[in-house]
């Protein structure tokens, strides 16, 4: 009778959990092991890259990783489907039906049993339960999302552009909510993508068409850098001519308007929320985990989870504290791949019989690309307290290199390698703007 295979289920492939089947993959392979990546998607896209996706200037088609071909390379298993429930009881997962365009079953409710559970699902925007979010907002939390923000804005656009062609004085009005890296990169972006339109087709629109609104409800953007460089952020987008407004708390959308608490009413014919990372909301019914208050798993500092000890949580749908730390680990990229890792080791260490080792979190800096108008952050910010500021080719080189470093982690040095040589004869060759 065969030995029974060691079966480590990882739910979510994003940044973290693909990072991880395949550092998995790659050293146990399938004699004794059995690595199964579960998701509802069949391919990945790097999730710092959705505003660019939104706004047409990267085709995610050549930057996508399909999960079939990943799995084969790489000695895992990709099972397409959704989250449904945890049976830890059984230590089996189920997942949901999975249901094409019209609503018909491909693959129906399956279970599949795991010795080793990691939850790397990632998180959904904060609406922090303000009326009308969920129902008038788009968001850019996955692939799907910014595809459908691309296309409206191609149409809306082209609208405005006709209008222009009658001789009126149309504009787009967009309204992004959130002043954190997403709403700030996607302003500056939509600008970039407005001024190209014109030599796609489009030859009475441009930027001067174009109006958009990014309000904060902090005192100030990008809170998650140093205040020097979020002024610097504040005057380039207004220079471009991005209205920011600050300490602006909404209190309500509707169909075309954004309500501000000081009754300020602002028209927008796209509205962007990007405020805030929370838990999926149907956390509290997949299983009896312990959750914080916005429903993301909490986990001790091995990152197994406080409720069971073979489930570990990994990425923006865990809330870790350590020793030292004031707050939770941010959900950050740079986090995702370090709890990637870390987990990586301790499931070894476990399959091993040694005892877990705490995760280090090891803040890097952070680093806000304004499309091609600028690019500022601050680097090594354990070593240097975040006093590292840089700005232009030194930090457009950085932030580069965090993509980079996503592709060798994802596919490993060699065809890593490959693929950033790969994406630098594509930037020449491909259409600078996606329109389709």
């Amino acid at each position: 009778m065969s030995e029974r295979k060691t079966q480590i289920v990882v739910v979510g492939g994003g940044a973290a959990g693909l990072e991880l089947v395949r550092k998995l993959g790659a050293k146990y392979g399938r004699e004794k092991h059995d690595i199964i990546l579960v998701d509802r998607d069949r391919t990945h896209v790097w999730k710092p890259l959705l505003h660019e996706v939104a706004a047409g200037s990267l085709d995610p088609n050549m930057d996508e990783v399909g999960y079939g071909g990943h799995a084969a390379r790489w000695g895992y298993r990709f099972f397409n489907g959704a989250l449904e429930r945890i049976d830890r009881e059984r230590q089996k997962i189920i997942t949901a039906p999975l249901l094409d365009e019209d609503g018909e079953v491909i693959i129906d409710r399956h279970e599949i049993r795991y010795d080793y559970l990691v939850l790397a699902f990632g998180g959904v925007s904060n609406d922090f339960g303000i009326p009308g979010v969920r129902e008038h907002a788009l968001f850019l939390e996955h692939r799907r999302q910014a595809d459908d923000f691309r296309k409206r804005l191609l149409n809306a656009c082209l609208r405005v552009n006709e209008r222009r062609h009658r001789g009126e004085e149309a504009q787009l009005d967009i309204c992004i909510v959130g002043g954190g890296a997403t709403g700030v990169e996607l302003a500056a972006e939509l600008f970039n993508a407005a001024k190209g339109l014109r030599d796609y087709g489009l030859e009475v629109f441009d930027e001067a068409a174009l109006n958009v609104t990014l309000l904060e409800a902090g005192p100030r953007i990008l809170p998650a850098l140093r205040e020097d460089l979020s002024d610097t952020a504040l005057k380039e987008l207004r220079a471009l001519g991005i209205r920011v407004e600050t300490g602006a708390m909404v209190s309500s959308i509707e169909a075309g308007h954004v309500h501000v608490k000081d009754d300020e009413t602002i028209h927008a014919d796209m509205i962007l929320w990007a405020a805030g990372v929370r838990g999926d909301h149907g956390v509290a019914e997949m299983s009896d985990l312990e959750l914080d208050k916005i429903d993301r798993i909490v986990v001790r500092p091995t990152l197994q989870t406080t409720t069971d000890e073979r489930i570990f949580a990994i990425g923006d749908c865990a809330h870790c504290e350590l020793p030292g730390r004031d707050g939770p680990v941010p959900p950050r990229a740079q986090a995702a791949h370090q709890m990637a890792t870390c987990t990586f080791h301790n499931l070894g260490r476990l399959m091993d019989g040694q005892a877990p080792r705490d995760f280090v979190y090891q803040d890097h800096g952070a680093l806000v690309n304004l499309s091609r108008f600028d690019t500022i952050g601050s680097l090594m910010g354990n070593l240097m307290g975040g006093s590292m500021a840089v700005e232009g080719r030194i930090a457009r080189f950085a932030y580069n290199s965090l993509y980079r470093m996503h592709l060798l982690a994802v596919h490993g040095w060699l065809q890593g390698t490959f693929m950033i040589a790969a994406g630098r004869v594509n930037k020449v060759l491909r259409p600078k703007l996606k329109l389709h």
